[in-house]
């Protein structure tokens, strides 16, 4: 039996989309997702999604995503708006807004453009952060309203770091220079760290001035990723509880740059692309 999917990819960090009813015989998806997005035994990739109708009309999809390690991620903001871009390229949606049933609540992508080369341009309303320590979670033995400069013992060395849920747990670091700093060490040590019990993704964050900032993204479940839509919207929130930046701000993440605005409302708004890769098959052994 082969099973189809589309690969799309936003500012680098690609995903595999499939339809739910096609997997329905696969009792391991975290099996499929170690296979096929391994990238020299598999079609590669940062992650599948797999799409489905929802179950009652308060979305409209809903949508699962699985890392490379086989583990399923609350969110992916990157991986959302892939699975929404597969949705209108194979024609399952046309209308302007489809609304998306995740782990981590119903996200609504607003779609801007649409080229006829697959690409798809949308707005996309990814949540509301939450800062309490055990929301995000943390072990820390007390509970902090906010986790803001707290020192995390990182293999001997004491890093000032910010944590808040943002659709998965996000750990942000602020740096000078990243050539000064050995983050692809660092990254999966904080990911794993005892204090992280759902483990966590790791940002690295240089700002540039209250519009810009910089990221190198150590992905949970995933590691050095091009991009990240729920690090990159992290990062912003982080930025702006540490008074470093202004509430619109344009990310520069290896993949890309990436336009975020924190809204009055309390919601994270990323503007942001995907585009089709290609299209295949995967045979089920």
């Amino acid at each position: 039996m082969d099973i189809r999917f589309t690969k799309f990819q936003g500012y680098g960090n690609d995903y595999l989309v499939f339809e739910a009813e096609q997997l329905a015989e696969i009792a391991d998806l975290g099996s499929l997702a170690r296979r096929i997005c391994n990238r020299h035994y598999g079609a590669g990739g940062d992650g599948i999604a797999i799409v489905r109708h929802a179950e009652d009309n308060t979305a409209d999809f809903a949508v699962r995503i699985f890392n490379p390690d086989g583990s399923e991620a609350g969110m992916s903001g990157n991986g959302t708006r892939c699975a929404a871009s597969y949705l209108f390229f194979h024609n399952l949606w046309s209308k302007e807004i489809v609304r998306l049933q995740t782990r981590n609540g119903i996200k609504r992508y607003y779609l801007l453009e649409q080229s006829g080369q697959g690409t798809f341009l949308f707005r996309s309303e990814l949540g509301k952060p939450e800062f309490e320590s055990n929301a995000i979670p943390m072990n820390l033995g007390h509970v902090l309203d906010r986790v803001v400069d707290y020192p995390l013992n990182v293999d001997g060395e004491t890093l000032p770091i910010t944590a808040l849920q943002m659709g998965n747990p996000n750990c942000c670091i602020f740096v000078e220079d990243f050539e000064a700093l050995d983050w692809r060490r660092l990254g999966p040590l904080i990911e794993n760290h005892r204090v992280f019990p759902e483990r966590t993704n790791v940002i690295f964050v240089r700002v540039r001035d209250r519009g810009k900032l910089e990221e190198r993204i150590w992905e949970r479940g995933v590691g050095e990723t091009e991009s990240s839509g729920t690090c990159s919207c992290a990062a912003v929130v982080a930025a702006v509880i540490n008074n470093k930046t202004d509430r619109i701000v344009k990310v520069h993440a290896p993949g890309g740059v990436i336009p975020i605005e924190w809204r009055d409302d309390d919601e994270v708004v990323l503007t942001g692309s995907a585009e089709l890769v290609y299209s295949g098959k995967w045979p089920v052994k």
